[in-house]
């Protein structure tokens, strides 16, 4: 089984619904959630709203491959109601937004998806909830535990 750790988003409709509706499709659909963060209010990143996004992460375990898990990461979104993911860094309102993260130590890189996630560590709305359930994990690339990491 692989841990994968997974963000997720939402600025749209009842935000803690969605999160909690992202959830319980991830454990349907993906594997079983390990653990999930606290939920953290955050303001929009690339992009000006007037909504505040709701944001967490979780661990879930899974059989699944990356490509698998990214496949029904989109089902979920779009049976949610997002209809566009983010594109050539121009951001939206969303009601959902789920990224994959961390896959156990994989480090890869598709045309469909990078891990580790490249942004993550950028992001303090990805690193806190991230931190608050992973903290002494290693991301593969900087060879640091993600408290090290997070600013």
């Amino acid at each position: 089984m692989a841990k994968v750790f997974l963000g997720l988003g939402t600025n749209l409709g009842d935000k803690r619904n969605n999160l909690l509706t992202a959830v319980t499709n991830i454990e349907e659909k993906i594997g079983k959630v390990t653990s999930l963060s606290s939920f953290y209010e955050t303001e929009p990143w690339g992009f000006k709203s007037d909504n505040s996004f709701l944001n967490a992460a979780l661990c879930v375990e899974t059989s699944l491959e990356p490509a698998a898990i990214l496949h029904i990461i989109k089902e979920i979104e779009i049976e949610m109601g997002r209809t566009q993911k983010s594109i050539n860094k121009v951001y939206s309102d969303r009601p959902i937004d789920i990224d994959i993260l961390l896959y156990d130590d994989m480090i890869m890189k598709s045309d469909e998806l990078t891990i580790p996630h490249p942004l993550m560590t950028e992001r303090d709305f990805v690193m806190k909830p991230l931190v608050e359930i992973a903290g002494d994990a290693v991301h593969p690339v900087f060879k640091k535990r993600l408290k090290e990491i997070s600013h």
